[in-house]
């Protein structure tokens, strides 16, 4: 098959209006709401192969960020990556702020290829990414209703941590670094 220029363009319009049906990618607007999560207690492995006690994590203090992608995915996990490593980089590392990205494809994602990701992306201190069972992956998922039937098909989803117990900011769809941190700051306050 032959390629055309600006085809990786074309797809990144397609992407985006796929995962925000009824908009054109110039008008796409992520989608706030506030949800209430049950972290579950499960061991997951970080990209350096140490156990992370996800409740421990999730339930601290302070601001953090997660979304769920994988490692070979192609459409929007280089998008959520690329955000990530932006803001790293325009925060600089003593901004407090935890990125936490954990696989939807743990049957691929091990502790080494999580690794070759964060690298790829320049990650900074601050950044990690977990794999763990296909069981445990589920009940994380599950957990922020973000279960896919298959990983194709994800949506971009990013979620921060407010200060109340339990709750949560859940971003739908693709998101700029500065409305990011806008939320961030805003659930600061709740």
């Amino acid at each position: 098959m032959k390629n055309f220029p600006g085809s990786a363009t074309l797809l990144l319009l397609f992407s985006l209006t796929l995962f925000c049906p009824g908009q054109t990618a110039a008008a796409a607007k992520y989608q706030r709401s506030e949800i209430k999560v049950s972290v579950p207690d499960v061991v997951l492995t970080d990209q350096d192969d140490n156990k992370v006690p996800l409740r421990s994590l999730l339930e601290g203090k302070g601001p953090l960020v997660l979304d769920f992608i994988y490692a070979s995915c192609s459409t929007i996990c280089p998008i959520l990556s690329a955000g990530y490593a932006n803001l790293q980089n325009k925060l600089g590392p003593d901004s407090g702020i935890q990125l936490v990205s954990i696989t939807i494809d743990p049957e691929n994602d091990n502790p080494a290829v999580l690794k070759k990701h964060l690298e790829r992306y320049g990650a900074q201190p601050g950044w990690i990414f977990l794999t763990g069972s296909r069981k445990d992956i589920n009940k994380v998922l599950d957990a922020y209703n973000a279960y896919f039937f298959d990983k194709m098909w994800h949506q971009p989803l990013n979620f921060i941590r407010t200060t109340e117990e339990g709750k949560w900011l859940r971003l739908d769809g693709i998101i700029s670094g500065s409305d990011l941190l806008q939320e961030i700051e805003q659930a600061k306050k709740l």
